[in-house]
């Protein structure tokens, strides 16, 4: 359905209303095409040794822990920092990194061995092997502050075999586990660093990787500075990593132009092609594994790992109130109005490529008479109020007043709420919110997108959503290697997922990195995370 010219009346004028609530954004809406470029691990022009290199986050990480991290721009300095036993490639292919070969399986999946590389060490010169290993892993997986709980759910011992060696052994066959292992659950820490720091090893974490940690001031800027003991050292140009946490897309942007910082993470799609038009610098395009949309409250009520409950809200209680308000959207006109046409709208949690997506799974298309009926049947007195939490940068601001005005026109009343994302975050968890702007960053398989976010108990299941029909296919899909009966079990679970519409789902992000053409050697790949080992300034 197209939208109302009433509603396309309201959408132009919001970027006016942006500027007057502090926003920051551009007031342009005009689409602008996806920049053509090539990814960036094509760019292998020679750079030099030395130099900082000062780069610019979106927003502030959590600690910087594996085992309790949950932010992308968390990953994104663990990326430099922290390495993993597998990792993925340009073409999104899984690759052994501290592992020295892919895992070996048994016959019934129930036992993982993995062979560790020699010779390793961490950043601070003691040794990596099995033993390390195994008390990363076994941090992961038990250590009651940790965020990889449900990552590594299926493993119930981890065994020394050698000292290059490692044997998991899983209550079931778990076809994500290496997929897992290629992200935080992967990475391995070092065993001085964890027995001297403990639950504070986020202050002052130890790794393997290319870079160590060297400061942090909260709120202004990460330091790392290139580790000596990194056993690839030769091929590290830069001395040094500086992250700077900029929030407002417009003075990242800006700092990139003026030549403060020579990359800018996720640009906003309303600064891209003002980087792209300056020819001191240059866009590549990454990311596409994640999705963002809203998550709606239907059982949260004292905590996502908590006993669920009964949400005392119009739309906690009713599906047809949450279909209603999903009717309300135009994913189409949220692309082009609030990304400039940028990013993939969608409703499906894996990405549009994906070889586990349904082929009879469909996105419906606003339609606003079907809504309002939904509305008027469900006896709710109109305006039906709905409080919208969300982030306070400019770009999901834009967003939660488009979604404002949308639902607006069938009979809802959207007040937003605006946080820190780090707080959004924990209201999140608590439980303590009506409907959520979130994003999820993506990974390869499609476990790591849905399990933690919709299953029972699982700690990013912030809307408490708690279906048969969602946990049973996707705990089965775990366990299966036949790609057809996976793709059948997890198209099963969403279009659950559709019905029951805890999680809205509104598009696959695209990440665009901002850089100094004078800096070349960046890896970019579809997590959407920018890797600096090979990355330096051109001679």
């Amino acid at each position: 359905m197209r939208p109302s010219p009433r509603l396309v009346a309201v959408l132009a004028t919001l970027p006016l209303a942006l500027a007057a609530c502090g926003g920051g954004g551009s007031s342009s809406t005009t689409p602008t095409a996806p920049p053509s470029i090539a990814d960036a691990s094509a760019d292998n022009r020679p750079v030099k040794a030395g130099g900082t290199l000062n780069v610019a986050l979106n927003a502030d990480p959590d600690a910087l822990d594996p085992s309790s991290s949950t932010t992308l721009v968390g990953r994104e300095v663990f990326a430099n920092m922290c390495e993993k036993l597998y990792d993925i490639d340009a073409s999104s292919t899984l690759v052994p990194q501290l592992a020295a070969a892919m895992p070996e399986l048994s016959d019934d999946g129930k036992e993982v061995t993995i062979k560790i590389r020699e010779g390793l060490k961490f950043n601070d010169g003691t040794t990596m092997d099995a033993e390390a290993v195994k008390k990363s892993i076994d941090r992961h997986r038990t250590w009651e502050k940790s965020a990889r709980q449900a990552d590594l759910a299926a493993v119930s011992d981890v065994t020394v075999v050698d000292p290059a060696t490692v044997r998991l052994t899983l209550t079931q066959a778990f076809t994500p586990l290496t997929a897992q292992l290629a992200d935080r659950a992967g990475m391995i820490m070092s065993p001085k660093a964890l027995d001297a720091e403990g639950d504070n090893f986020g202050a002052n974490p130890v790794c393997v990787g290319p870079f160590k940690f060297a400061s942090r001031t909260s709120g202004s800027e990460i330091a790392l500075e290139k580790a000596a003991d990194y056993y690839d050292a030769a091929k590290v140009k830069l001395d040094k990593l500086v992250y700077k946490i900029i929030v407002d897309p417009n003075v990242r942007a800006a700092n990139l132009k003026s030549g403060d910082v020579q990359v800018a993470d996720q640009l906003a799609t309303t600064t891209v092609k003002g980087v792209q038009d300056d020819p001191n610098l240059a866009v590549v395009a990454g990311g596409g594994l994640g999705y963002y949309g809203m998550q709606i409250n239907v059982g949260n009520v004292s905590g996502s790992t908590e006993k669920y409950g009964e949400v005392d809200t119009p739309l906690g209680k009713s599906p047809e109130l949450r279909e209603a308000f999903e009717l309300a959207l135009d994913r189409d006109v949220i692309n082009k109005t609030v990304y400039n046409g940028l990013y993939e709208p969608d409703c499906l949690p894996v990405p549009v490529d994906s070889p586990y997506r349904p082929k009879d799974l469909q996105c419906p298309k606003r339609d606003v008479a079907k809504a309002k009926q939904l509305v008027q049947a469900s006896g709710v007195p109109t305006p039906i109020k709905v409080t919208l939490t969300s982030p306070n940068d400019a770009t999901n601001i834009r967003l939660a007043q488009v979604i404002q005005q949308m639902t607006k026109e069938v009979g809802f009343e959207v007040s937003v709420q605006t946080a820190e994302f780090v707080t959004t975050l924990d209201a999140g968890r608590a439980g303590k919110f009506d409907v959520m702007l979130l994003g999820w960053s993506g990974r390869v398989d499609p476990d790591g997108n849905l399990t933690n976010i919709v299953t029972t108990g699982g700690s990013n299941n912030y809307g408490g959503m708690s279906e048969p029909g969602v946990d049973d296919p996707i705990k089965q899909a775990a366990a299966e290697t036949d790609l057809a009966k996976r793709t059948e079990l997890y198209g099963s679970a969403m279009a659950k997922i559709q019905q029951v519409r805890s999680v809205l789902y509104l598009y696959h992000s695209k990440y665009y990195l901002g850089t100094a053409k004078n800096v070349a050697g960046v890896q970019y790949f579809k997590d959407g995370l920018p890797r600096f080992v090979t990355a330096g300034f051109t001679a």
